[in-house]
């Protein structure tokens, strides 16, 4: 009977959608024995993340939905559910969806998909004429893995077939000229030939993106997934000073509500649907969350770290994540049926400023 429950209630699971929180939002637990029951989840334990959580940033949420039902919900400091903090590199992981939807609609313009060399006339432009002819082999999908060659942030290494190669810091991003300078960042290696983390790489994606769609990536994102999903307020972190980005970084910055980034997690969950559409095509979710043939080099795939080599021991090997500056992380764990939503970020990560959405929170100090 015990089996038959709990299969019973992995189904129910599969089936639910949470409606927009202005409609009534999740699903929850009523309390600590239907957790157990419908999520199987401890509360004791999840109480122990939460303190953990606390400890690491100067603000901090943790959310948690298992089958289907959030079971768990806590902020502190300025992070609330209502507030649009700028989640740093999170945001890489939107950007990749954004283009396996754009790879399935446009496929008459881009019939090669990831394994396509995009730094042409057709889809880039303005990058020619090319200042490094290697870039001519750079394709779609070494841009979103990773490999494509770009010198990584600051003193982040190089990684070649697991060896790990220090760089020494280049110029990168310069957000007075966001799409000229990501394009320009310098090679440390061939494409295809090495794996650095480098935000001008799933910014480049984006502006083919850009050029195939004629929208913006914050307006593809809202079409495509945030108003399917129901989302709340949101948009990326577009204002810097006396800068105001003419387009989103698609290197990150989204800037959502806590319960909405589980909606974009758990539609990851359930292979890119929701309810009864299909807003992510099944042959870019089959790739996301697993090693990639564009990257050989290190665990990281389709702007999401992923474990399939067990480096993060005690984590299911089909879990994946992306995380951001600050201790902001997302992740999904298909075989648990789980997502999560790790809050972080100091005072300037939750300025009304970023995004000119009021932030109603009330914040005291403590």
């Amino acid at each position: 009977m015990a089996l038959i429950l709990l299969l019973a209630l992995a189904l129910q699971g599969q089936d639910y959608y949470p409606l927009p929180d202005k409609d009534g939002g999740w699903r929850t637990p009523k309390d600590a024995a239907e957790l157990k029951q419908v999520a199987g989840m401890d509360p004791v334990k999840l109480d122990q993340a939460w303190e953990l959580c606390q400890r690491t940033t100067q603000h901090s949420g943790l959310i948690v939905v298992r089958r289907g039902y959030l079971v768990y919900e806590k902020y502190a400091g300025r992070a609330c559910r209502d507030a649009n903090p700028d989640m740093a590199s999170c945001g890489k992981a939107w950007t990749s969806i954004a283009c396996g939807i754009m790879l399935k609609e446009k496929r008459d313009l881009i019939p090669q998909g990831l394994d396509t060399k995009v730094f042409t006339e057709k889809y880039l432009p303005e990058a020619l004429p090319l200042d490094d002819p290697r870039r001519a082999e750079i394709t779609l999908g070494q841009l979103l893995c990773m490999s494509a060659g770009y010198h990584g942030e600051g003193r982040a290494p190089g990684i070649k077939n697991g060896v790990v190669i220090p760089l020494e810091p280049v110029p990168g991003q310069n957000l007075k000229d966001l799409d000229g300078s990501s394009l320009k960042t310098v090679l440390w290696c061939a494409p295809g030939e090495g794996y650095s983390y480098s935000s001008p790489a799933p910014h480049i994606a984006s502006m083919v993106l850009r050029r195939l769609t004629g929208m913006s990536l914050k307006d593809y994102i809202d079409e495509r997934l945030a108003k399917p999903q129901g989302w709340g307020a949101w948009n990326y972190c577009l204002y810097r000073g006396d800068i105001a980005l003419p387009h989103a970084n698609g290197a990150g910055s989204t800037a959502l509500r806590s319960t909405d980034v589980c909606r974009f997690l758990y539609c990851l969950l359930r292979n890119g649907r929701w309810g009864d559409k299909q807003l992510v095509p099944t042959e870019y979710m089959e790739q996301v969350g697993r090693p990639s043939k564009f990257n050989p080099h290190c665990m990281f795939s389709l702007q999401f770290e992923v474990n399939a080599d067990g480096h993060v021991a005690g984590a299911p090997k089909d879990a994946y994540w992306k995380s951001g500056a600050g201790g902001f992380c997302v992740y999904v764990v298909p075989s648990l049926d789980l997502v999560l939503y790790k809050m972080g970020g100091a005072d300037n990560a939750y300025k009304e400023e970023l995004t000119r959405i009021p932030q109603t929170l009330k914040y005291d100090g403590s």
